[in-house]
């Protein structure tokens, strides 16, 4: 596919007209002081994003599997301290939500009720922490 001059030249034009409304808004955002610009503020949104994906995942996933990476071995750590008691997390045969079960003398017994969700969100803030921490 071949280019006429001409269709070059209104190309040239209209990037050159971006560029400069760009300036502008830059300079313009600038003057008005203290407001972030958008291109950090969608850089962070995409990048809290990410990390709530990978946090999800950790918890979903990663957390059941008989290996665990390293993050999945800190955020495990870091909740039982909190928790001040060691946790395990199953998915059950029939299938539905992860069951929280705490080790006890007479076997494993499952968490529910308001102290499951206690520990659910605090594992999701452990997890996201955790994420955070390790992404560059």
């Amino acid at each position: 596919m071949s280019a006429t001059s001409a269709n070059v030249r209104t190309m040239l034009r209209t990037y050159g007209k971006q560029l400069s409304s760009a300036k502008r808004l830059a300079r313009f955002r600038q003057a008005i002081g203290g407001l972030e610009p958008m291109d950090d503020i969608a850089k962070q949104a995409k990048r809290r994003e990410l990390i709530q994906r990978i946090a999800h995942e950790v918890i979903e996933n990663l957390i059941v599997n008989a290996s665990p990476s390293p993050v999945v071995k800190a955020v495990l750590g870091q909740l039982e301290r909190d928790m001040g008691e060691h946790l395990v997390f199953e998915y059950p045969i029939e299938g539905g939500d992860v069951q929280v079960l705490r080790e006890t003398q007479s076997g494993p017994q499952e968490v529910t009720g308001p102290e499951r969700d206690k520990i659910m969100r605090r594992l999701w803030e452990i997890a996201l922490s955790k994420v955070d921490g390790t992404m560059l």
